[in-house]
């Protein structure tokens, strides 16, 4: 486990994860209707305001919102999933890349974080 952080913090975050997890697989649920030709079986719904060409245009944005939308749920969900398996694995607050302790305060304002100040400092500078 982390370094930094005591077991009784970890698994209030791990609380909070598991809140937070719920939440976005009930948003996606709302967004979304059933599509067996995705991966989860879900796609997000296509808005019907009719047939007028004002009403096409906000079926269109509304509809590329919603994706956009999903996407971004999907990603926070894929790294609640990421950090409760490295809590569950006894690996969370470790950096992925140099091995080293993540900072609490990083890991406090945000628990999904998979790497040090210094490493995502230096990734991004690569990008």
């Amino acid at each position: 486990m982390d370094k930094g952080l005591d077991v009784k913090t970890i698994k209030e975050i791990e609380r909070q994860l598991l809140i937070q997890k719920k939440q976005i697989m009930n948003d996606l649920k709302e967004l979304s209707r059933q599509d067996s030709h995705e991966a989860d079986d879900r796609t997000a719904k296509f808005p019907e305001y009719g047939d007028k060409p004002d009403e096409n245009a906000q079926e269109i944005t509304d509809y590329s919102t919603e994706i956009m939308t999903e996407k971004v749920l999907e990603k926070s969900l894929e790294d609640i999933e990421k950090t409760l398996e490295r809590i569950k694995d006894g690996t969370y607050g470790t950096c992925k890349y140099c091995g080293n302790p993540i900072a609490p305060k990083r890991l406090l304002a945000r628990p999904t974080a998979n790497s040090c100040v210094s490493c995502k400092t230096e990734l991004q500078e690569n990008e």
